[in-house]
């Protein structure tokens, strides 16, 4: 670690990634940062050598690390980072926070973010991957963030910078989300956290919430989620079409397709990367030789083979 700086945040070298991500697999990261404050981040970064690659990750909820790792620094942002802030009807989160516990501080003062209280993950993946659920998406409430860039400088965001799009959202390369403003609709406190229990009970009756997946594997083909509404349409859902191609609980070593819901890769015990991400390709090409369909990734994968 001779060339790097020295922060007052957690510097380890070769921190295996598997332990940290949601499916447990994946290499070593050359080295992994928790800084201790958004301070500590902007003079690691501005310090930080040019040719050094550096990776913000969140709770690894949605995220392959494969299985050779990751040649960079991989920032993780915890204590420090997570504090909710409300006021003037504008709910102010660090991007470590959790999307549930957001959503369920805001619904205390009647301020509707209940969408996010199924998506696993944290804030700054929120933004970055433009969540959504019960066809609410973070850019629809979204006013601005505030991110460290590589070179160490803190900037503001506005959702014209971010162009967010279904599921994906433009941040520089290296530039690091450190929090988020948000100005939901109001409600009933009591309504709101009714429709959250509601939510919960659909998502565990329907996902496989107990096993280690990574959320969605694919996006929907429409480019939209799922409204939760009665006469939602099922033809252009992912787990439609990786059904009808016949993936649904298909495996590939210690990878599975769901069976409980066809678009959750699971690791159902000793998965390697290799075979989790090897099984995804192959439902891709299952779903585009059955429908001619090619389906996008929503799970990020990171790292060499």
């Amino acid at each position: 670690m001779n060339d790097l700086p020295t922060p007052r945040g957690k510097l380890t070298e070769q921190r295996s990634l598997s332990d940290l991500t949601w499916l447990r697999v994946g290499g070593p990261a050359d080295y992994f940062f928790q800084p201790a404050d958004p301070d500590d981040l902007q003079s690691f970064l501005r310090d930080l050598p040019v040719g050094v690659d550096v990776f913000a990750m969140g709770v690894g909820s949605n995220l392959i690390v494969r299985d050779g790792g990751l040649r960079a620094v991989v920032i993780r942002l915890g204590r420090g980072f997570n504090g909710i802030e409300i006021a003037d009807g504008e709910v102010t989160a660090g991007a470590a926070a959790l999307d549930a516990h957001v959503a369920r501080k805001a619904a205390d003062v009647g301020l509707d973010l209940t969408f996010l209280r199924t998506i696993p993950g944290s804030i700054g993946g929120a933004v970055r991957m433009n969540a959504g659920c019960y066809g609410t998406y973070a850019a629809d409430h979204f006013v601005r963030a505030q991110a460290v860039t590589r070179a160490g400088e803190l900037i503001t965001l506005t959702a014209d910078d971010l162009q967010f799009e279904y599921r994906q959202s433009v941040l520089a390369e290296g530039s690091v989300i450190i929090n988020a403003t948000f100005a939901p609709p109001t409600g009933d406190p009591s309504a709101l956290h009714a429709r959250m229990e509601d939510q919960l009970a659909k998502r565990d009756a329907t996902q496989p919430t107990k096993d280690r997946s990574a959320g969605s594997t694919f996006r929907n083909p429409a480019g939209f989620s799922s409204t939760g509404q009665a006469d939602d349409v099922h033809d252009l859902k992912a787990w439609k079409v990786i059904q009808d191609a016949g993936m649904k609980g298909a495996t590939r070593g210690g990878a599975q397709m769901s069976p409980k819901h066809a678009n959750f890769l699971i690791n159902i015990g000793g998965a390697t990367a290799a075979d989790l991400e090897g099984l995804g390709e192959e439902v891709r090409k299952k779903v585009y030789d059955s429908s001619g369909i090619t389906l996008q990734w929503e799970i990020m994968r990171i790292g060499e083979e």
